[in-house]
């Protein structure tokens, strides 16, 4: 996000502005409901597999299956195939009720509470088929709830409010996040998995409440079929793109694969150190928040300083060498004293960049997206982001038990330099250090 007082350059207009940001929240129930939600979007995700790799840690479930089980995940990544049919058609028995895209929601939200549930009444140590299937069901609960209040976000709001939820919608996100990854973490070393799953879902609660709700128009019906509706926003992608289309797709693709890949193993690094989940908590989730926020504001400020190639180019760049502070930590290892200051200082360098490289990668993704196929288009691109590294990941254990630790973290770094030479080549053949016309 800007600030506002570079914007501007005076303090007068800048608290206008502030003021034009927070007042929203106390007058317009759409923000307040955007907010919450954004905050249930948080929850699920971590839980599928980051936040749940140091209970299988403990319950010493090996590297290998640790690494294969991040593909549970694949839901985030395949959301696109079935986000036309939440658009045709209405939930059972809460559709008629509340609407089509309210129904959907509470309909999601109830789902995703009774996998969390599911996860927690699991004991991986002696019956990990149970944690897959509820794992595998929070996933696809978590990604189809994310469809659906994507979806009311943008069709409950005007053109020109859409900037403001969405930023509402982002605070939300990282506060949700917050409690799946620092406060799922506290409550389990405190109470249990168990418990600390459970209260997940509990939170989840608040943001069922469909007074604050607005009700928004469904889309309306595109011709052609089911199949006309998934490959409508491709085509029309691919026409825009014409010869540039490769290398883009490629490079959005290829982005965030040595992001994927690292934080798959990152947790049970720490894990292996010695450090407990009140220490990885503290670091990665509370600590990590600051920091993450410090990265978003940097891309905010400098992209449109240097253009979106460059930043693109400085965002790869940054988060993979990043992945070589991990490696350090996995050489150094030890806990406690000034090692564990080594652990603070090292997830801060690597949350710093993740942040940076996450921002720069959305802004480019959303200014790919055409406006008609906004929506379909940005699920197809955020779809192709995460979906190589996530494969590629669910290889990461039996690569560590081959290489160890640091030399996995140094391999992920690696993978960044064909990446970066992938955006020099977009920028090149496009000319200006642009994203292509849309």
């Amino acid at each position: 996000m800007a600030n506002p007082a570079q914007a501007t350059g005076a303090s007068g207009p800048a608290k206008s502005e502030t003021n034009a940001f927070l007042t929203p929240l106390f007058t317009d129930r759409r923000v307040v409901a955007v907010l919450g939600l954004g905050f249930a979007q948080g929850i699920p995700f971590l839980l599928v597999y980051a936040t749940q790799s140091a209970w299988l840690v403990q319950a010493k479930v090996p590297l290998a299956t640790i690494g294969l089980m991040s593909e549970l995940t694949i839901a985030y990544k395949l959301k696109f195939l079935w986000a036309p049919f939440l658009d045709r058609h209405d939930a059972p028995l809460l559709g008629r009720w509340l609407g089509r895209r309210r129904g959907w929601i509470v309909a999601t939200q109830i789902l995703v509470a009774l996998a969390l549930a599911g996860v927690a009444f699991g004991d991986p140590a002696h019956w990990l088929g149970w944690t897959v299937a509820f794992s595998l069901a929070l996933g696809v609960a978590g990604a189809t709830q994310d469809v659906v209040i994507d979806g009311w976000r943008i069709t409950a709001a005007p053109p020109e409010r859409q900037a403001l939820m969405s930023s509402w919608s982002e605070i939300g996100y990282r506060v949700g996040n917050l409690a799946a990854g620092a406060g799922a973490l506290y409550l389990s070393d405190a109470y249990g998995w168990r418990t600390a799953y459970l209260c997940m879902a509990v939170l989840l609660a608040p943001a069922r409440s469909r007074r604050c709700w607005p009700r928004a128009p469904a889309a309306p019906l595109p011709p052609g079929g089911f199949v006309e509706t998934v490959w409508a926003p491709i085509r029309d992608l691919l026409a825009r793109l014409g010869p540039l289309a490769v290398p883009v797709l490629a490079l959005v693709a290829g982005f965030r694969m040595p992001g994927y890949v690292s934080s798959t193993m990152a947790i049970p690094l720490f894990k292996t150190l010695g450090y407990t989940n009140t220490d990885i908590a503290t670091v990665t989730k509370l600590f990590g928040f600051w920091i993450a926020l410090g990265g978003t504001f940097l891309a905010s400020a400098i992209i449109p300083r240097i253009g979106m190639m460059a930043s693109l180019l400085i965002g790869t760049v940054v988060a993979s060498a990043s992945h070589l502070a991990l490696a350090y930590l996995a050489w150094h290892g030890g806990h406690g004293g000034a090692a564990f200051w080594t652990f603070a200082v090292t997830v801060g360098i690597d949350g710093f960049a993740y942040a940076f490289a996450s921002i720069v990668l959305i802004t480019y993704m959303s200014r790919l997206a055409a406006t008609e196929h906004a929506a379909s288009q940005y699920a197809l691109l955020t779809s192709l982001c995460a979906l190589p590294g996530s494969l590629l990941a669910g290889l990461s254990g039996f690569v560590i038990e081959q290489t160890g630790f640091t030399w996995f973290f140094i391999g992920t770094s690696l993978i960044g330099v064909p990446v970066a030479l992938l955006c020099l080549l977009v920028a090149r053949r496009h000319g200006p250090m642009e994203a292509p016309a849309g």
